[in-house]
């Protein structure tokens, strides 16, 4: 829940709405890239700076660039904005045996997000990010997590969650911190998106990457 006193900060919100006039009609803003200082820093806690207005039209300007991108979620660092404000969204695909535990997560903004995980089991499956782009590498998460946020009315959520969604929820949180997935991916994992769905892509489980690339899940 946003602070009782929390005030407008007009310079932001001012800063916010030109950078959503540069998405134009489309509603499509550029999406920053690794190397970028803004990925690196500890976000600035959200707590009610921006009129509830400029809150909805971002969040709605976020939500469109994620899916045209496309991905299946954006962190405010990735349009420039050192703000803990993060959009998600995922669906169940074709494969319902899929091993990654792929689940409907219905889009929603997380606001101020942290999570803890519940147990000690963890998956590694390769994972991308919109941030740097062309590649992905294999990751190791946290099965399940208790997740807490707010949402853009100011109420207080938490949930557990499993398998990708708890993936996703993850990756946009640790985006808050200042963290990409590639600072603790297995390094030798990396591969361009071509070579992923020429050589790697037929199971997702990636244990024959491992063997051909040595690296251990």
């Amino acid at each position: 829940m946003f602070g009782k006193n929390a005030k407008v900060n007009i310079a932001l919100t001012n800063e916010i709405e030109q950078l959503l006039k540069e998405g134009g009609k489309e509603k499509i803003l550029p999406i920053v890239q690794a190397g970028e200082p803004v990925l690196r820093q500890q976000c600035v806690r959200y707590d009610g700076q921006l009129r509830k207005g400029t809150l909805a039209k971002l969040i709605d300007v976020m939500h469109t660039t994620m899916l045209e991108a496309p991905g299946v979620g954006l962190a405010g660092p990735q349009i420039g904005l050192n703000l803990a404000i993060a959009v998600v969204e995922d669906h169940i695909r074709d494969d319902e045996d899929d091993p990654r535990e792929i689940a409907e997560f219905p889009f929603h903004a997380i606001i101020n997000p942290k999570y803890e995980p519940i147990g000690e089991e963890t998956r590694s499956f390769y994972e991308g990010c919109l941030s740097f782009d062309g590649y992905q590498a294999v990751r190791r998460r946290w099965l399940d997590i208790t997740a807490e946020w707010d949402d853009e009315h100011g109420q207080h959520h938490k949930e557990r969650l499993h398998g990708w969604p708890a993936r996703i929820f993850q990756h946009e949180t640790d985006h808050l911190s200042g963290e990409l997935y590639i600072d603790r991916a297995e390094i030798r994992s990396l591969t361009t998106y071509e070579n992923l769905e020429d050589l790697w892509c037929d199971d997702p489980v990636p244990t024959a990457a491992a063997k051909e690339l040595g690296f251990e899940l």
